[in-house]
């Protein structure tokens, strides 16, 4: 005979209830929130290429805004996803035995060979 399953709510209690109030808090605080009209740009001015031209220091073009700030946010998005790129093929990478590279080790510092001496005696 099998018990019908129970909701334990011994030890998740306050930080359920933290969580929520947390919740309450930020929504009342942004719901609340007065934010100014948005700015944007003048019409016919050239977004992407104010953004190259300020990659490539050239000035003096026309219906352009500047734009180092917008450079600098395109190469921290660069950055961002080239570390994503990399450790995405890093945790999809297999050894030549077709098992999952060990990245990260916790076995103390010990080689494979001894690793797997003492997993093939247990």
């Amino acid at each position: 005979m099998t018990d019908k399953p129970s909701l334990n709510t011994g030890g998740n209690l306050v930080q359920g209830l933290a969580a929520v109030a947390l919740f309450v808090v930020l929504a009342i605080v942004f719901l609340g929130a007065s934010f100014p009209e948005p700015a944007g740009f003048p019409d016919g001015t050239n977004v992407v290429g104010s953004i190259g031209y300020s990659m490539f220091n050239i000035t003096g073009m026309e219906n352009t805004v500047p734009g180092e700030g917008m450079v600098v946010a395109l190469e921290v998005m660069g950055l961002v996803l080239v570390g994503a790129l990399a450790g995405a093929i890093l945790l999809a990478r297999r050894e030549a035995d077709g098992r999952s590279l060990t990245a990260l080790v916790t076995d103390g510092g010990r080689t494979r060979k001894e690793t797997e001496t003492e997993e093939g005696e247990q």
